[in-house]
């Protein structure tokens, strides 16, 4: 895609952890024609502000970011929601591009796509082979079918657009809610109050066994540049560092960083989720592009970013 910097994008989801990585990493790049569009210019949810948006604004290219995003326990509090949300935003937006002549759309959605007892690692081929894990699942049929619209808007128009499916997220801008958030922004809030309040002890969910794989937002975000780069990306494609760690491996390491003396236990009552997800990254790979960042070093920068937002009173709860 010649001079792809000097085009307009659209970065949608642009305020958020991912779509700020994004950002940064495009303005590295030397792009400057980039927009944004906060929530309250432009609900992605709401057909007509989009047309409206698409129509004015004529973006060459759209990385798709947006989304409503949680942890285990917002997934299971508020399935209905994610499903209605993810599934709207996805759809005004890739029939807006197809619409209003958009060059290029990468739709980003999530490893949560794959059934919940997909072989170890987990290729592309695995999707709709078995059934979703029951926790999220509301927001999996809502990126399966946004992964699907790319597929079949580009199948039947000829259009260019296409989708990376990353695995979990941390980094910089991550949302920390108690709660509602990711297993790592949770324990490492979590960890971090624990040492200021002087508590002796950490709670993490259930058995501390299942294991995950995590990838910093910064790789997440050069491994998007890379793809737009290619003529003929696929459709879709696994981004990840194809290496997992048990969540009481990564409590341990996370207590290491922040600097947490104390004892760490596991709450049984609550719930694991899927035992295993890693993500078989080959295809990535024979493409040439693969993670660079190590967990340990991303834990140590996305700690120093917390304490900032902390102190500048602009963390995500």
């Amino acid at each position: 895609m010649s001079n792809l910097w000097l085009k307009k994008i659209f970065v949608a989801g642009g305020r958020g952890m991912v779509g700020s990585a994004v950002v940064r990493a495009l303005r590295r790049q030397g792009a400057s024609n980039l927009l944004t569009a906060s929530r309250e210019q432009l609900d992605l949810c709401d057909q007509s502000q989009v047309d409206g948006y698409f129509e004015s604004h004529r973006p060459e290219v759209v990385i798709f970011a947006a989304g409503k995003v949680g942890g285990i326990h917002a997934n299971r509090s508020f399935p209905a929601d994610f499903l209605r949300d993810n599934l709207a935003m996805a759809m005004h937006s890739i029939h807006a591009a197809y619409r209003f002549g958009v060059e290029r759309f990468l739709y980003l959605g999530s490893t949560c796509i794959y059934p919940r007892d997909a072989d170890q690692p987990i290729r592309e081929s695995a999707l709709l082979t078995a059934p979703l894990e029951a926790t999220n699942e509301g927001y999996a049929l809502a990126k399966i079918a946004g992964l699907k619209m790319c597929q079949f808007y580009r199948q039947q128009f000829g259009v260019n657009f296409h989708s990376a499916m990353p695995t979990n997220l941390y980094g910089p801008g991550d949302n920390y809610h108690p709660e509602h958030s990711h297993v790592l922004p949770a324990l490492l809030h979590r960890f971090h109050t624990a040492k200021q309040e002087g508590d002796g002890q950490v709670e993490i969910w259930g058995s501390g066994k299942p294991r995950r794989e995590f990838l910093h937002v910064d790789d997440l975000a050069d491994a998007i540049l890379h793809l737009l780069t290619l003529k003929d990306a696929p459709d879709w494609v696994n981004v990840g560092t194809g290496e997992d760690i048990s969540i009481r491996d990564l409590a341990d390491l996370i207590a290491e960083v922040v600097g947490f003396k104390g004892e760490i236990v596991c709450d049984l009552s609550k719930p694991d989720g899927t035992p295993v997800k890693r993500t078989d990254t080959s295809l990535l790979k024979s493409l040439r592009w693969s993670a660079k960042i190590p967990l340990r070093d991303g834990l140590r920068e996305t700690y120093r970013s917390y304490i900032s937002e902390c102190e500048a009173a602009t963390i995500r709860r």
